[in-house]
């Protein structure tokens, strides 16, 4: 029986990492309260049952300083800083509470902020500067680069990284597409490459960071596309945490994908489901 280990996100910014885990002059930009044990313990997975697994595959946030989500983009009415964690809506662009910085993105924004709402799976959000191309922050916890890097060696295989999130008129929660895909990038479109390795396991397990975002849009969207085989889906879910103020909708998310035949377990649970 195959197993692929599906990590999401599992980069510097997104770690409640302690200080002396950090580089001077480095902080994680967006920390998710428990995601460094999380990162731990999928390491200590990895580890445990290498000869089981059989790919694996880790997802990358990968962001330009200008972006859409980021603070840069954005200024209030009267010119003031749009500070992170603000959700701006297009009646909020329409009534002038909000605008880019740039005049001429402002059309092609109130569009991006309809079709989202249309969408209605999220309103915009304005994100810290995270896992900026380049950055500490965009680089892999490093126990768990260790323990995959130990994997790839044991086993002779690659991991494979996908990269997300790289075009700024675009939020890209989700590693199999874009929130609103955009016409002329591939690479905001459905990902059927990835969706079609994915599908050939057995057992796909998942983990990462954030349970109530980066998560839960990538297994809806493979929930979706999968069809007929979403039992072959494990969220490792001690090996995931939410961003502080969701964990409503973490929970949400996961009894909705109980319900829809997906299992739950934790890592020592599903290790010993992999050695039975």
């Amino acid at each position: 029986m195959s197993t692929h280990l599906l990590v999401i996100d599992p980069q510097n910014d997104f770690c409640d990492l302690p200080s002396e885990r950090c580089p001077p002059g480095e902080a994680p930009a967006l920390p998710v309260a428990g995601a460094h044990a999380d990162m731990q313990r999928v390491a200590a997975f990895i580890d445990a049952v290498a000869a089981q697994i059989d790919a694996i595959t880790v997802t990358l946030d990968s962001h330009l300083r200008l972006d859409i989500a980021h603070p840069g983009f954005w200024q209030r009415h009267d010119g003031s800083a749009v500070a992170p964690f603000t959700t701006i809506t297009a009646g909020q662009l329409r009534s002038g509470e909000f605008r880019p910085r740039d005049a001429a993105a402002a059309a092609r924004a109130l569009a991006y902020t309809d079709q989202l709402e249309s969408r209605g799976r999220y309103t915009l959000m304005v994100w810290p500067v995270h896992c900026e191309i380049g950055s500490w922050g965009q680089a892999v916890h490093a126990d768990v680069r260790a323990a995959y890097n130990r994997w790839e060696e044991a086993r002779q295989r690659s991991v494979q990284r996908v990269l997300k999130g790289s075009n700024p008129w675009t939020e890209h929660y989700s590693a199999v597409m874009a929130e609103v895909p955009d016409d002329s990038d591939p690479g905001t479109q459905l990902n059927r490459e990835l969706i079609t390795q994915l599908a050939r396991s057995d057992r796909l397990l998942v983990a990462g960071e954030a349970s109530s975002h980066c998560v839960r849009a990538t297994v809806e969207h493979l929930a979706e596309h999968l069809g007929d085989k979403l039992d072959r889906l494990l969220l490792l879910s001690d090996c995931m945490s939410p961003v502080a103020g969701f964990e409503a909708q973490a929970l949400s998310f996961l009894d909705a994908m109980r319900t829809r035949g997906l299992r739950v377990m934790t890592s020592i649970q599903a290790l010993a489901l992999l050695r039975s």
